[in-house]
């Protein structure tokens, strides 16, 4: 007889909206006279366990009670669904699971313990891959079981089932011993019969797998660098604070005595007894729900918290993820939405980043204690389904999300702009800590692709836990090892940030756009294009068998914010990396936008912090202010006017001693650039007249070629008004060039400064602090490298030179190191022009005022020369609003990689 009807869950009380997101629709109440302590969800069906034992399911389209089956004889603790929805899994209080068939709810295994004091089961897991049941238990233990293995396969009257067997200490086994009465119910005798009967080897336990109990667990795929991709990974989590994460499959007797069938990979968590009572997870973000209201982010693949969510004001106990939402259910009663770094069809479009992993909703949902929760979407609705000890299933109609742009799909789009239409979606902004998950996204997303192409990936860290992972990845050669280089390709995943208030931009930045030609979005040419191109390279070299070098590439997350940490990871890892024989890297645009170029040297940089405190607070300066008080904003600005004298000349000692000589060789190749730059005045009808030949070497020589010292800006304390600050700073930057060195730049700066100050006689303090160093970095066109990518270069853009240059023999010896043949012998341009630029016969070697911390730390540490080739156009608004790559410019970039990379 089904139980008298009871009161039904009562209708939404909303606690906390935004607008748009309101509280769910309470479209049905499925009551039952017992507490509702799990759930799972199938395509068309509800499963409920109960504490009286029972498994209930619930048709999804009317709500209907299908079935009603006494399951355990005590509490379901766990429901498991398979992921191809052939088995239903169930544990519960007393020492069996269970496997069901969804449909038709058929007991189809019956799989036990043969150890004592095992307690409650309390969670259960499925490995499709190796058809491997595992369950957690309140001793500390995972067991594990084969479905097909047949030496576990025992006869339903086995004297070691637990229904039958001595317990070691309830029961007496010495002569005139007596056993302790088991209890009865009639309830029990309704417990189908299992087709087959399991017992877990004693040696398939994991024993303290937790030092607490195994509250939860789950099986995912490719959310780890630690495993293969297409390798299922067990994740628990227990009560002594801790998750772990666990290799599968092994088969081998360990030195213990037992199986390898479960191998730790991994443990996150502090063991504080601050239990771990639910997980999901989204893509490597892993999300756990633990007492006192709070749900932990941890990032697999660098084992790292991201972020700690005060979601409820009791224990979580059930956490979900659907349709780019967290959706956690606690205690107290209450369920919460929060908005996440989420990305896949359902993320949205708002660019409030800021608002991250901010609740949008929460309403009390049931009158008792939720212990569990499943999310689904059915008949094209979307369905939250919760449970609670009030005896109440709730389903819940989630309203219509807010608006969520999609890219246009494009039917046949190649494979590398697809790939790039995904990378450019990550919010990858490493500057701003609000952007700080989806830099993780973002590193997960690049290390997920290298792996299906077929990398050998890592994700490397340094020991400071704000700094986001180097990607590493490996692609093998395929010839002998004695004879096989190793180049090194050098990219940054992050970005700057794109400024959309303003409305200037004319799309969506993190929305790959293609127009007239050209790729719009953040990052599509600084710097993940380029990437995009190197790797697709390497992708056609290997499909074509003709990779014959090793590809090693490194993809930094801080190049935009000062490669915070990138020198302390890679020294970590060096031998990890291994030797490099060659340095690439494509990190920035052509003079113009005709004509192709390689970057050959850039100029190093400096930051610094100039400070002023007084020990005064702020005074008033019509009360206080008298030549008796040394007010730190004029010591400020007198030191800062030290810094500079006449036609900005830097005053510091010895500043210019260093600097390379401007050699024949190099004057050639500007003049090059300058036939180029007045062939395009001359064709727009300017001819000379606003800007000569000299002046316009003058500028390129000044910017590419000569240090300089900027004032950025000056920061004083307290509000507006007549006051004297008690404290004044100033950002300054030192540009460098090639044959200064940093160290000693700033060492002379430090001691400057100093030095003036005491000239002062201040009673004020003067404090200076280095905010980031980059050295100069200056290639050589002659050698291998750049004669190979030379030669790449005339053959992807062949149209645009007047002759090919001499074939490129193999180097030999030293030549493949460094060589120093003259690389300007064709330095003369031709005279045939070709619309607004003169036709030269190679492509302009350029060198740059801006600075990459990166590549001159790399050669150095790797002993190997590095060559720059520039992808994009000089109109591609890198770091601008409606930032672009053209396509040609795309595909050419790749051609000439997978050129280079065959030819090294």
């Amino acid at each position: 007889m089904p139980p008298a009807l009871a009161a039904a869950a009562p209708a939404p009380q909303p606690i906390h909206e935004i607008a748009p997101h309101t509280t769910p629709e309470l479209l049905h109440t499925l009551n039952h006279g017992s507490s509702v302590l799990t759930l799972a969800v199938g395509d068309d069906r509800i499963y409920s366990g109960t504490q009286n034992g029972e498994i209930l399911v619930w048709s999804l389209g009317d709500f209907q009670l299908l079935h009603r089956i006494q399951a355990h004889k005590r509490s379901v603790m766990c429901l498991f669904l398979s992921d191809d929805r052939s088995l239903l899994l169930s544990s519960a209080s007393d020492p069996i699971v269970n496997i069901w068939c969804p449909k038709t709810m058929e007991r189809l295994y019956e799989i036990y313990s043969t150890n004592d004091s095992f307690g409650d089961i309390f969670s259960v897991a499925f490995s499709s891959q190796h058809q491997t049941v595992y369950y957690g238990a309140q001793n500390t233990s995972i067991q594990w079981v084969g479905l097909h293995d047949s030496e576990r396969r025992v006869s339903r009257e086995s004297e070691a089932h637990p229904d039958r067997r001595n317990h070691r200490f309830f029961d007496s086994r010495a002569i005139g011993g007596t056993s302790t009465p088991r209890p009865t119910d009639e309830r029990y005798d309704l417990i189908p019969q299992s087709h087959t009967v399991l017992e877990t080897s004693k040696r398939a336990n994991k024993m303290f797998a937790h030092f607490g109990y195994v509250y939860c667990m789950l099986v995912t795929k490719g959310s780890t660098s630690y495993m293969p991709p297409g390798d299922d990974v067990l994740i628990s989590g227990g009560g002594d604070g801790t998750i772990k994460a666990w290799k599968l499959g092994g088969k081998e007797i360990g030195p213990d005595g037992f199986e390898t069938g479960l191998e730790e990979i991994m443990m996150i968590g502090e063991a504080d007894a601050n239990s771990v009572m639910s997980l999901t997870i989204d893509g490597s973000f892993l999300y756990s729900g633990k007492l006192d209201g709070v749900v932990e982010l941890w990032d697999l693949d660098t084992e790292q918290k991201l972020r700690v969510i005060k979601a409820h004001e009791g224990d979580v106990m059930s956490v979900q993820m659907g349709w780019g939402y967290l959706w956690s259910a606690a205690r107290s009663g209450t369920v919460s939405k929060h908005n996440t770094a989420y990305y896949g069809k359902d993320s949205e479009a708002s660019q409030d980043v800021s608002q991250k992993y901010r609740c949008l909703t929460q309403w009390k949902a049931h009158e008792g204690k939720i212990l569990s929760s499943a999310v689904t979407s059915y008949d094209d609705k979307e369905l939250y389904i919760s449970g609670a000890n009030d005896n109440n299933v709730a389903v819940w109609l989630l309203p219509s999300q807010p608006s969520r742009e999609q890219p246009i799909p494009v039917l046949d789009e190649d494979v590398m702009i697809k790939s790039l239409r995904d990378f450019v979606a990550y919010k990858t902004v490493s500057s701003r800590v609000e952007y700080a998950e989806d830099c993780r996204r973002g590193a997960s997303f690049l290390r997920s692709l290298f792996r299906k192409l077929g990398g050998d990936v890592q994700m490397l860290s340094a020991d400071d836990q704000l700094h986001h992972p180097v990607v590493m990845a490996k692609f093998s050669g395929k010839a002998p090892i004695a004879q096989r280089k190793r180049i090194l390709f050098y990219g940054h995943y992050d970005v700057v940030p794109a400024d959309t208030r303003k409305g200037k931009w004319e799309n969506d930045p993190f929305q790959l756009t293609g127009l007239n030609g050209y790729l719009y979005g953040r990052g599509v040419s600084d710097n993940k294009g380029p990437i995009m191109a190197a790797l697709y390279a390497v992708t056609d070299l290997m499909q074509a068998k003709s990779l014959d070098s090793d590809i090693v590439f490194l993809i930094e997350g801080q190049e935009e914010s000062g490669s915070k940490g990138f020198k302390e990871t890679i020294r970590k890892y060096k031998d990890c990396i291994g030797h490099i024989d060659y340095i690439l890297l494509a990190n920035s645009y052509w003079l113009d936008d005709e004509t192709p170029c390689l970057t050959y040297g850039l100029r190093g940089v400096m930051h610094a912090t100039v400070c002023v405190e007084s020990k005064n607070p702020d005074l008033h300066s019509g009360v206080d202010g008298c030549y008796m008080v040394n007010e730190p904003l004029t010591d400020l600005v007198m030191l800062l006017a030290k810094l500079k004298g006449p036609k900005n000349r830097i005053t510091l000692p010895g500043f210019y001693d260093g600097i390379l000589p401007l050699t024949a060789e190099e004057e050639a190749r500007y003049d090059d650039i300058l036939s180029v730059l007045m062939a395009q005045n001359k064709a727009k009808g300017r001819d000379g007249k606003d800007v000569s030949a000299e002046s316009l070497k003058a500028n390129l020589l000044a910017r590419w070629r000569e240090p300089n010292l900027t004032h950025h800006k000056v920061k004083v304390s307290g509000p507006d008004g007549s006051l004297i600050s008690s404290h004044a700073s100033a950002k300054i930057s030192v540009r460098l060039v090639p044959g200064q060195q940093v160290e000693e730049v700033t060492s002379s700066l430090t001691k400057f400064l100093e030095e003036e100050f005491g000239n002062l006689d201040s009673d004020n303090k003067l404090s200076i602090e280095i905010d980031e160093q980059a050295e100069p970095w200056l290639g050589d066109p002659g050698n291998y490298i750049f004669r190979t990518m030379e030669d790449a270069v005339l053959k992807a853009w062949n149209p645009l030179f007047a002759r090919r240059s001499s074939n490129l023999s193999s180097p030999t010896g030293d030549e493949a190191s460094n060589t120093n043949i003259n690389g300007t012998t064709d330095t003369k341009p031709s005279n045939t022009n070709n619309g607004p630029s003169a036709k030269l016969g190679r492509p302009l070697y350029i060198r740059e005022g801006g600075s990459i911390p990166a590549i001159r730390f790399l050669e150095k540490e790797f002993n190997a020369p590095a060559a720059h080739l520039p992808c994009g156009q000089a109109s591609d608004s890198a770091h601008l609003v409606n930032e672009r790559l053209r396509v040609l410019n795309l595909s050419k970039s790749r051609e000439i990689f997978r050129y280079v990379f065959q030819k090294l």
